[in-house]
């Protein structure tokens, strides 16, 4: 897989993925309030988790590009590209819900008191950020920098990583709203046998 190949994985991850999560703030709103039985988020408090955590990862990820393309200079990228391997072990787990233990810290659980309409802005803002970082290393830079991800024992992850990961954190929160649908679906029809 060449460099701008892994670029054309990332981007359609990015953008289907913040597309699927825009399409849940069209649920009606008793599904997107819905709090599962034993316990778990609403899609509402699911949404905001993906924008708080979105958000702290693209600090990262700007800190991170800025760099690569500070320091780029110093080194050969086709070089460095020669032996490079995107897909690492692990990350393509971060997208599976309960694919492993994820214990995450206070300052991501939603509080529930944004407005969904504001939460949805910034997540269109989030996805457009992430494509911009990603196409402002066009060649190969993003592999240039790296930062500790602790999350699965990733280890150090490079730029291009580090955006992938963001994108299957929202895909994991998708299956979960889709766990808590099909738990308010299943709840409706016992309820409501002859509908």
């Amino acid at each position: 897989m060449t460099i701008h190949d892994i670029l054309r994985k990332i981007e359609t991850a990015v953008r289907d993925t913040f597309a699927e999560v825009d399409t849940w703030f069209e649920k009606p709103e008793d599904l997107r309030r819905y709090k599962p039985v034993h316990g778990g988020w609403s899609i509402n408090e699911n949404l905001e988790h993906i924008a708080l955590t979105s958000h702290f990862l693209l600090i990262l990820i700007e800190k991170g590009t800025r760099k690569a393309l500070q320091q780029v200079e110093k080194y050969s990228l086709p070089d460095l590209l020669k032996d490079y391997r995107f897909s690492i072990e692990g990350l393509d787990q971060i997208g599976q819900h309960m694919a492993f233990e994820w214990i995450r810290p206070a300052h991501m659980e939603p509080a529930g008191i944004r407005p969904l309409t504001e939460i949805r802005q910034e997540l269109k803002e989030q996805a457009d950020r992430c494509l911009h970082y990603l196409h402002s290393m066009p060649n190969g830079e993003g592999v240039v920098y790296k930062t500790t991800m602790t999350v699965n024992n990733l280890g150090k992850i490079d730029v291009y990583q580090y955006i992938y990961f963001l994108a299957q954190h929202a895909g994991r929160h998708i299956t979960q709203m889709q766990k808590v649908q099909d738990e308010f679906t299943s709840k409706c029809e016992a309820e409501n046998p002859e509908k």
